[in-house]
């Protein structure tokens, strides 16, 4: 009867990877940063469990007595919100999915069109926001629905739910996931439906991501043969394509997030709980608003103070990330970076444990279940049961 929860706070990277610079992203520290920029991060709870012992956070002193703590990497290419869960499940990408710094061919955009019954405007990197000031008029007087990108493997696209709701967005966007196959098999579609009128434009919180099956299979699958229940909440089940997922719980604010992971510590008797808090990363984190940043990190920290107070003594807690996103770089991107790991459990001991972030999943496997998967990446830094 034993429980594991892995909580991802979304874009919270802690140091560049051996290769960030071939991503543009040399030298990158997201929370150090961010730490720097706002005079200092109060998070006493990560404190106390080590995330100043990973790597120095101003105002995040090394803990006196920290949980196992580390730096986790990928395997593979890439530094997207997929890949980096596809990874902490034990999936790795053999090649980088595919971007659109140029926008997407005429080809693919003439094929989307007959796909979804649609005409398109925009087709080009855009932040989320900007690109509504730019296009959102537009939009609203000529019908086109707004296609968009990002330095990600993404295709966005963003429609007034006064000229298309946010059902028949939806449908737009399962067309286009099926257009987008083979080499365009972009990691993500996103439908992105806003309301309000120009200059004062307001993005929904219907936004959905269609995304690519992940390419092999996974810990979560692994859990599922031995009969173990996972719970997703947030946009896990969509990262995922559904697969491996057996119980959705939606939340599209941390707030909402928060509030299903603490109602599953306190029903639940078993099985995973595998959460993404995504505001550090889509609110946050692409803005470089650092004040919102740290907000949102200071919610997490009480979070998991009252997670902690929930804990059983056969349950497992791992705190962990995906990738960066630096506030003190001259883009508004994804950053190539390390992930922390925090994880509690009975019989941590305080240790440092850098490795692949698939050694999340392996442990996960581990402490639940007491079995390897031998053919999946990863190694478990949890004993035996």
């Amino acid at each position: 009867m034993r429980r594991a929860a892995v909580i991802v706070m979304d874009a919270c990277g802690v140091g560049a990877l051996p290769d960030a610079a071939g991503y543009g992203d040399e030298g990158t520290n997201t929370l150090a940063h961010l730490a720097e920029l706002a005079g200092g991060l109060e998070l006493p709870t990560l404190q106390s469990l080590g995330l100043g012992s990973i790597t120095p956070i101003a105002g995040v002193p090394p803990a006196a007595a920290p949980v196992m703590h580390g730096r986790l990497h990928p395997l593979g290419p890439g530094k997207e919100s997929t890949t980096g869960h596809w990874e902490l499940m034990g999936v790795v990408p053999e090649r980088a999915l595919p971007t659109y710094p140029q926008g997407f061919p005429p080809a693919v955009v003439d094929e989307l069109e007959r796909a979804t019954g649609l005409r398109f405007c925009c087709n080009r990197p855009r932040s989320g926001t900007i690109v509504l000031e730019e296009y959102g008029e537009h939009h609203l007087r000529t019908g086109e629905v707004i296609l968009y990108t990002s330095a990600d493997s993404v295709l966005q696209l963003a429609a007034h739910v006064d000229r298309l709701s946010e059902p028949e967005l939806y449908a737009a966007c399962r067309a286009a996931r099926e257009v987008m196959r083979g080499e365009h098999a972009v990691g993500r579609v996103i439908a992105r439906p806003f309301e309000g009128r120009p200059g004062a434009w307001r993005r929904r919180e219907g936004r959905r991501d269609f995304a690519l099956a992940p390419p092999a299979r996974s810990y979560l699958e692994e859990l599922q043969a031995a009969a173990i229940p996972v719970h997703g909440v947030g946009k896990i089940h969509d990262l995922f394509a559904g697969v491996g997922i057996d119980v959705k719980h939606a939340a599209a604010t941390n707030a909402e997030g928060v509030a299903a992971t603490t109602a599953l510590l306190r029903e639940l008797d078993r099985g995973l709980v595998f959460v993404n808090l995504v505001e550090t990363d889509q609110l946050y984190g692409h803005r470089h608003d650092v004040e919102g940043f740290h907000r949102a990190l200071r919610a997490i920290d009480a979070a998991t103070a009252e997670w902690l107070s929930l804990l059983r003594d056969g349950d497992l807690l791992v705190l962990t990330a995906d990738h960066g996103v630096d506030p003190s770089t001259d883009h508004t991107d994804h950053t190539r970076e390390y992930a922390p790991l925090l994880a509690r459990f009975a019989g941590h001991g305080g240790r440092r444990h850098d490795g692949p972030l698939a050694d999340v999943g392996a442990s996960v496997l581990r402490w639940l279940t007491g079995a390897d998967a031998p053919a999946l990446p990863g190694t478990a830094f949890v004993g035996p049961q």
